[in-house]
């Protein structure tokens, strides 16, 4: 897959300066990066995965555990 050109990432309202992920939609395809290192890498996901991904974070299936 082509990256995308990611321009308007978000970081979220709750996150403090110690750090968070920024996200950024283009293309069909979400950019995730760490907030801390914004030239680093990009994990990109589909929608579908992004979607199966936040479901499991909401409905508990995933969690910071493991």
């Amino acid at each position: 897959m082509d990256i995308p050109k990611f321009s308007n990432w978000h970081k979220s309202q709750h996150s403090d300066d110690g750090g968070c992920v920024e996200l950024a939609y283009a293309d069909g395809v979400i950019g995730v990066r760490d907030s801390k290192n914004p030239g680093g890498p990009v994990l990109t996901f589909t929608r579908r995965e992004w979607d199966a991904f936040t479901a499991g974070i909401n409905d508990g299936t995933l969690t910071p555990e493991g």
